[in-house]
């Protein structure tokens, strides 16, 4: 479907198959993050719940805690920890012996694999697993993490996140100057979990019209399918929402993310919205064709009219046609109301230019 917001510059890109554009459904990526707290198997069961939900990619996350913060960073908070960063990231991270499988149970089930590189190393090493590279909202700024992204030739898909418009266009720039193949921009707010208020989803446009790019939606809002729902109404390309087995399960992003059902919600709510927006094109839809003949109206007789009888108010009216033929149009009443009847006509007569002598 062409949804809303199409600029002159069309672009579009691929991923596993799959076109992500203006003319293509809306790409949608379940970030499974690092809630797999540690366990192989709850990341398998992730990648499950994903599948069956009907999105498009699952997501994790490559990181390394000395890569992140200094050991002396202190504590987060939003957390409301007492336990330091550094020691809460350490124990959330994912082990690369892990990728391959990972990789191969989503592709197995028919989704594109991603993980989120947060230092240059973890380029390289997600290069052979990964089919596209989402960069968060806080690397942004990371210039050195950008380049080494774009040199990889593969789709890049950048959050933006508690940055300003001119950082932004930075970022495109560093990505454009590496010659990056192909972007998407994703509005976010950097808010665990975000207030409806704050999810501003109308900068999606700001971002495609103003830095000539497709644009999509990272949403951390609580609620499964309002900002999805808006965002595709936008013209969103891309939407991505955390998702969590439980928001019972211990670690720092179980409680914002949408549990199983709420994703497959989510999905439902978007290809919704995309099948009502439809291709833009103003014309009569098949279903309609019985009743715009059916409904609509022409000029017909209210009584029987004798030839050479001038018509008037008291002898033709515009009704719909019902199953009747077609008769003059409802713009042609002036025309008939300055005429004489050409020929004898029967009530309910829907009248044609050969009825009037003029």
């Amino acid at each position: 479907p062409c949804r809303v917001g199409r600029t002159d510059a069309v672009h579009s890109l691929e991923i596993r198959g799959k076109t992500i554009g203006l003319d293509a459904p809306v790409f949608i990526i379940g970030e499974a993050g690092s809630n797999h707290n540690g366990r192989l198997d709850i990341a398998h069961e992730l990648i499950d719940v994903a599948a069956r939900s009907g999105v498009d990619a699952v997501k994790f996350q490559t990181f390394k805690a000395e890569r992140l913060y200094p050991r002396s960073a202190g504590t987060s908070d939003y957390l409301g920890s007492t336990t330091p960063i550094f020691d809460i990231i350490r124990s959330l991270e994912m082990p690369e012996a892990w990728l391959g499988e990972l990789r191969d149970h989503a592709w197995s089930s028919g989704l594109a694999f991603l993980s989120t590189p947060f230092h240059v190393e973890a380029v390289e090493l997600l290069d052979d697993y990964v089919d596209a590279f989402k960069i968060a909202s806080y690397e942004l700024t990371h210039d050195p993490l950008l380049q080494a992204v774009a040199a990889r030739r593969k789709p890049v898909l950048l959050s933006t996140g508690a940055v300003e418009l001119p950082e932004v266009r930075h970022a495109v720039q560093v990505l454009n100057e590496e010659s990056c193949a192909g972007l998407v921009l994703l509005q976010c707010t950097a808010a665990y979990p975000a207030p409806a208020d704050a999810a501003n989803v109308r900068a999606l446009v700001t971002l495609r019209d103003t830095l000539d790019v497709l644009s999509g939606l990272s949403d951390h809002t609580r609620d499964p399918t309002a900002a999805p729902m808006a965002a595709t109404a936008l013209g969103a390309v891309v939407i991505e929402k955390h998702f969590t087995l439980s928001n019972e399960m211990p670690g720092p992003d179980h409680g914002y993310a949408v549990e199983p059902d709420e994703l497959t919600r989510m999905v439902s709510a978007v290809r919704r919205v995309e099948a009502v927006l439809g291709d833009g094109i103003k014309r009569v839809q098949p279903v309609e064709e019985e009743l715009r003949h059916f409904a609509q109206r022409s000029i017909f007789t209210t009584r029987a009219v004798h030839e050479g009888e001038r018509f008037g108010v008291d002898n033709v009216d515009v009704l719909r046609h019902g199953k009747r033929e077609r008769g003059l149009p409802p713009k042609e009443l002036g025309r008939v109301m300055a005429s004489r009847a050409a020929r004898d006509l029967d009530p309910e007569t829907p009248l044609t230019g050969m009825d009037l002598a003029e």
